[in-house]
């Protein structure tokens, strides 16, 4: 019997569960839920006769080893910065590793001694960053098979509400950790447009987003993500005149995010005086400068648009200019944004959340360029299985099994970029609803 252990039974850990647990019987698992909350755990395992849960302290050094010891496979669903205390034990026991999160640079130093010990620590396994790996490659690869050469590659993906649910003027919810939302696309985007580098500092990062469309789902804009430059290397096309990754929202997101990346909203580096007291009308003048007329006035002038533009109606839908409190101790701006906007667009519980992606290449071929645009969409199915959910733990579910059938033949540290890996898991997450569809043709 192969034992498998999940660190962490948070809300991203459920299809992970449910599928490891659901082919438990024909592959002869157990699969052991680790967690701090012993309830939590046992709520996700709910009494399954090849599940345990236990409650478990990943910084308890003597039951971090006992736990390893244990399993011939760890999948970390742990915060980031917690994988590593499980990877150095997994290396030094010998053990696999799995995780959906960025290899960090603490991961990358375990690299040559993984190698060494036959160990895999297989990273970036989720959905953005996880399937966009593996469905870039797939076309990548295959472009390069049949001698193309790749002239441009962009890639953009969002989670966002659902369309029957979308009611609200902002098109938009938290689906995610909503930490991220607010403080996103601060530094410089980096990217690659024709053979010029692009360098856009954060305030231009929302200025003037990409229009695209999906199948299905109508228009959306796109913002650039940070780097789009280190994907050269990691995709093998450091040589291409264009790349550019991005997040997807829907049209008329991007100009009023804009607005309170300008003002400071999104600023992190100060806490607010008071914050606790501070009303919405407060907390937003205190960005203004004062005069006698009133607080919607001077923002809309300090945004350069008139009290009656459209995208007035955005903020005060939002009630930025009402008496409420925010009712946050020491709260930065951004701090104080966010528990603003979570009086909005927390997710209500007939809720449910989409997952777009959309990846276009340009190629040329016998002196012909030619565009490929590669389309996925999923709705998540309640609050518990929700798209984002789903499309992270999926991958690592089928990535797990391959491992414990000793389909995968890779050791250090990893991501799925290998034919070995993303073929038979597109394949898998194709017949569980996970797709893509690809429309070619010439370019003009």
């Amino acid at each position: 019997m192969k034992n498998i252990l999940i660190v962490g039974a948070g809300l991203s850990s459920t299809s992970l569960i449910e599928y490891l647990l659901k082919h438990s019987d024909e592959n002869h698992w157990q699969v052991r839920l680790a967690d701090m909350s012993l309830e939590l755990a046992e709520s996700k395992i709910k009494k399954h006769v090849r599940g345990r849960a236990i409650k478990f302290d990943v910084f308890d050094k003597e039951d971090r080893a006992k736990e390893v010891e244990k399993a011939d496979l760890v999948i970390s669903m742990l915060p980031p910065t917690m994988h590593t205390m499980l990877a150095k034990e997994c290396v030094k026991q010998r053990k696999h590793f799995l995780s959906p999160s960025y290899v960090s640079p603490e991961m990358q130093i375990l690299d040559k001694k993984a190698k060494e010990r036959g160990v895999l620590l297989m990273n970036e396994l989720g959905v953005d960053p996880g399937i966009d790996h593996m469905s870039a490659m797939k076309i990548i690869d295959k472009i390069k098979a049949k001698g193309g050469e790749l002239l441009s590659f962009k890639s953009y993906c969002g989670g966002l509400l659902a369309p029957s649910c979308s009611t609200n003027i902002w098109q938009y919810k938290f689906t995610w950790n909503p930490r991220n939302v607010v403080t996103a696309g601060q530094g410089v985007a980096t990217y690659k447009d024709n053979g010029q580098y692009k360098y856009l500092p954060y305030q231009q990062v929302f200025a003037h987003p990409i229009e695209t469309s999906m199948p299905k789902y109508g228009d959306f804009e796109v913002y650039p993500n940070r780097d789009s430059l280190s994907y050269r290397s990691l995709y093998d096309i450091k040589d291409i005149p264009s790349i550019l990754r991005g997040t997807m929202r829907r049209p008329g997101f991007c100009r009023a995010w804009n607005v309170f990346v300008l003002l400071g909203c999104t600023d992190e580096s100060c806490v607010m005086h008071d914050s606790e007291n501070l009303t919405y009308r407060a907390y937003i003048e205190s960005f203004l400068p004062y005069d006698e007329r009133s607080v919607e006035e001077r923002f809309a002038d300090c945004i350069n648009i008139g009290v009656d533009d459209p995208i007035m109606e955005k903020f005060r839908w939002l009630d930025l200019f009402s008496d409420k409190k925010v009712g946050l101790k020491e709260g930065t701006p951004a701090l104080m944004l966010q528990r603003i906007l979570e009086g909005k667009w927390t997710l209500d519980p007939d809720d449910k959340d989409l997952l777009v992606m959309q990846h276009q290449f340009v190629y040329k071929q016998d002196g012909q360029e030619k565009k490929i645009t590669s389309s996925m969409s999923y709705e998540g199915k309640d609050q518990e299985h929700t798209a984002m959910a789903y499309t992270v733990g999926l991958p690592m579910a089928i990535v797990a099994k391959l491992i414990l059938q000793s389909k995968i033949n890779l050791t250090g540290v990893q991501i799925p970029i290998d034919a070995q890996i993303y073929e038979p898991v597109l394949k898998e997450l194709e017949e569980l609803g996970v797709y893509f569809t690809e429309h070619e043709e010439d370019c003009e």
